[in-house]
């Protein structure tokens, strides 16, 4: 799948957005992509993962045992990537505001574990969600998301595989452009800022 055949389902689902928005990194922005909107049609979804699915390396690909995602925004993009990888795919949680492990989910020692996200923007939560799969026993062994919005700058400390790479950029609350300072701000994600 292209990058402009990605775009094309983003907009075709009114899932990019323009204006003032508080991505859940704290960061602000003038484009938020919401991923909810572009996985709300179950085909799209399963098109989108499979033409991720099928994009990672074979190596990677025939290794994978388990997809784990973090909650809220990876579940659904989760879910389908363990349906087009044929493996089981779990989500962690944080009910407490660090990742666990919960709804009698486990993690078997040494599976070799996808992590998948919705979108990348500095990579913490995703370091935040691989360091819980290491601590429940997994190993993580790649990432992937629908987005990374970090312009390839995010490490997520193994192999990372994007659908799509978008250069859109972020600032800090501070550090805002008088023209995006204008607009009021909006707060679209599901974790708090």
């Amino acid at each position: 799948m292209t990058d402009d055949q990605v775009l094309a389902e983003f907009h075709a689902a009114g899932a990019l957005l323009e204006g003032h928005f508080i991505l859940s990194s704290g960061l602000h922005s003038s484009r938020y992509l919401q991923c909810a909107r572009v996985l709300m049609d179950p085909a799209r979804g399963a098109r989108l993962a499979s033409a991720l699915a099928g994009s990672l390396p074979q190596e990677i690909r025939s290794a994978i045992d388990m997809v784990v995602s973090p909650a809220m925004g990876g579940i659904i993009f989760g879910h389908e990537m363990g349906r087009a990888l044929g493996v089981e795919a779990i989500f962690l949680e944080r009910p407490t505001g660090i990742f666990e492990l919960r709804r009698g989910f486990r993690i078997e020692p040494g599976q070799k574990v996808l992590l998948v996200e919705d979108v990348v923007t500095t990579g913490l939560s995703s370091r935040e969600a691989m360091a819980a799969v290491r601590g429940a026993g997994g190993e993580p062994i790649a990432a992937v998301s629908l987005v990374d919005r970090s312009g390839g700058t995010a490490d997520l400390g193994v192999p990372f595989f994007p659908l799509i790479r978008l250069d859109v950029p972020a600032y800090a609350p501070e550090a805002l452009p008088p023209e995006l300072a204008a607009l009021p701000a909006q707060k679209p994600g599901s974790r708090k800022a």
